[in-house]
């Protein structure tokens, strides 16, 4: 790649390195620069811009990412479309990140140009938040160095291990001087933790503070077959000769750690009886506030082997005590559990606007014309549901009653717009009133553009970034914008207040600066308008 300032008459075809105004609107950066484009920064007075050139063996940044993300994803993961550059990986479940973090070292340093971040190895996350981001830096990288980078990457590198749903047993420890209320409080802690994990209590034994109780109280709930089996002491266990250890023995378990280096959580014992997961809690497990018994009741709902080393390895980063800004899992209300400051993926739905009267069709609702063997809104409507985006709501107007029933059997919702006759505004106004509150965004899309495909909805979301500029996505074929546009929340407002027989597409010129556009096919401009569009459109499909 050649990168640097290129004359102004050598310059098509090149990608333009910093955003530049121009007498025609801002081109942004990373833009392939056109005839015109090029025209019109000769307008704006430049003689040459700062662009960079491809050779013929560079490989484009998005393709980069691509190929670097789908060889890194792994279980329970999802990749999604790059877009300058980047590919994100978000979860699909609830669970632990696990990552390989040598492989991962040894990919961030064959080449600078290439980066792999993740969160932090075993994170609780949940489904939806961002596992980790792969980044070219430059426009494109070398064919070699990127099969280097391939090469290095020995299987998955990050995966999601998920919460699988458990049936836990439950051995409280008292003294005669234990009071009811403080074994009650210790159960409720234990079962919110459970709960917040989707397991639950399945059995509870309150037994005397010895070992030959703490040994018979694990043997019946080994012979229900719950896992794992959670000992909750009277007093903190201090001794593998201590009662807590001491009766896993004589239950026929073995010890396999008694503390680990994380406070708090320090007295802690990891055993097993067979197959079964036995933890002995440290005393802080009374409380809900974060410490080492979270980390390891994590990684055993997840089936995640845990040894001495791994629990041995939890120091670096353990000191919880001290860290008070440190994410605190949310309790008590499902499993959904993540930090408040964890990134997901934008929440995208979509909004095929299907109620006009389709008058220029003459008799004929063009949305229920058969093509290749369905209707155009049916088709749109599959379209859409191949897509990321979530939920589906169609808005109805005109025969409204025929549109439903060529969309039977698909999982779209419906919006009725009683004003459908006063024009295209009046829906857009239904449809985003219709928009579930934690959407971020919507893709807006026409009932009668049958040729758009799911992967270019797919690549809008991927460009959408708000806090990046990115807050409305719009594509382009031959240099002219079309349809559908992804829309930010933050635009609905001045949407629902546009008037008549006319879409937003005046607030692009009011939004300029949050404009990102992405280049796409012809069909981005073909809606099926008139008898002969339709034609041609069944000439081309069939």
């Amino acid at each position: 790649m050649n990168f640097g300032d290129i004359p102004l008459a050598q310059a098509i075809g090149s990608i333009l390195a910093h955003s530049t105004r121009t007498p025609a609107g801002m081109l942004k950066k990373g833009r392939v620069l056109s005839a015109a484009d090029v025209e019109a920064l000769g307008q704006a007075g430049r003689t040459s811009v700062v662009a960079a050139r491809l050779d013929a063996t560079d490989i484009t940044e998005d393709a980069a990412a691509s190929r670097i993300g789908r060889l890194v994803a792994g279980a329970h993961t999802r990749l999604v479309e790059p877009f300058t550059g980047r590919a994100n990986i978000f979860a699909e479940t609830s669970g632990l990140a696990v990552l390989d973090s040598a492989n991962i070292q040894r990919l961030n340093a064959v080449d600078e140009r290439m980066t792999l971040a993740t969160v932090p190895n075993f994170e609780r996350v949940a489904a939806g938040q961002m596992l980790a981001t792969i980044k070219i830096i430059p426009f494109a990288v070398p064919d070699a160095v990127l099969r280097q980078a391939e090469a290095s990457i020995q299987g998955a590198l990050v995966r999601v291990a998920p919460f699988m749903p458990s049936r836990a047993g439950l051995v409280l420890t008292a003294f005669e001087t234990t009071k009811p209320q403080v074994l009650d409080r210790r159960r409720d802690a234990v079962a919110q933790r459970l709960a917040a994990l989707g397991s639950r209590i399945a059995a509870t034994r309150t037994v005397a503070h010895t070992a030959q109780s703490v040994a018979e109280a694990i043997s019946a709930l080994a012979a229900r077959n719950v896992s794992p089996i959670l000992v909750f002491a009277a007093s903190a266990i201090v001794d593998r000769c201590d009662a807590i250890p001491a009766g896993l023995v004589a239950a026929g378990g073995e010890i396999v750690r008694l503390g680990m280096p994380v406070d708090p959580g320090n007295l802690l014992l990891l055993g097993r009886l067979g197959a079964t997961v036995v933890i002995g809690l440290p005393s802080c497990a009374g409380s809900l506030k974060l410490n080492g018994f979270d980390w390891v009741l994590e990684r055993c709902l997840a089936g995640v082997e845990m040894t001495s080393g791994d629990i041995a390895a939890m120091g670096v980063g353990g000191l919880l005590k001290e860290i008070d800004t440190r994410p605190q899992p949310r309790l008590g209300g499902g499993a959904a559990l993540e930090s408040e400051q964890a990134r997901h993926a934008p929440h995208i739905a979509a909004l095929i606007l299907a109620a006009g009267r389709s008058s220029r069709m003459g008799a004929e609702n063009k949305l229920l014309a058969p093509v290749a063997g369905t209707s155009i809104v049916r088709r749109v409507a599959e379209t859409a549901l191949a897509s990321a985006a979530r939920p589906v709501t169609v808005v109805l107007g005109h025969r409204a009653d025929d549109v439903r029933a060529a969309l039977v059997g698909l999982d779209v919702t419906f919006a009725a717009n009683p004003a459908f006759a006063e024009g295209l505004s009046t829906s857009l106004r239904v449809g985003l009133a219709s928009l579930p509150v934690a959407c971020d965004g919507a893709v807006v899309m026409l009932g009668d553009m049958p040729e758009i495909e799911a992967d270019l909805i797919d690549r809008e979301i991927a460009a959408f970034a708000p806090k990046e500029g990115r807050g409305i996505v719009v594509p382009v074929a031959g240099g002219k914008r079309g349809n559908p546009v992804l829309w930010g929340r933050d635009y609905f407002a001045g949407m629902s207040e546009v008037a008549g027989d006319t879409g937003a597409k005046h607030l692009l010129g009011v939004h300029a600066e949050a404009i990102v556009e992405i280049s796409a096919g012809a069909a981005v401009h073909t809606d099926i308008d008139t008898p002969e569009a339709l034609a041609a459109l069944r000439r081309r499909l069939t």
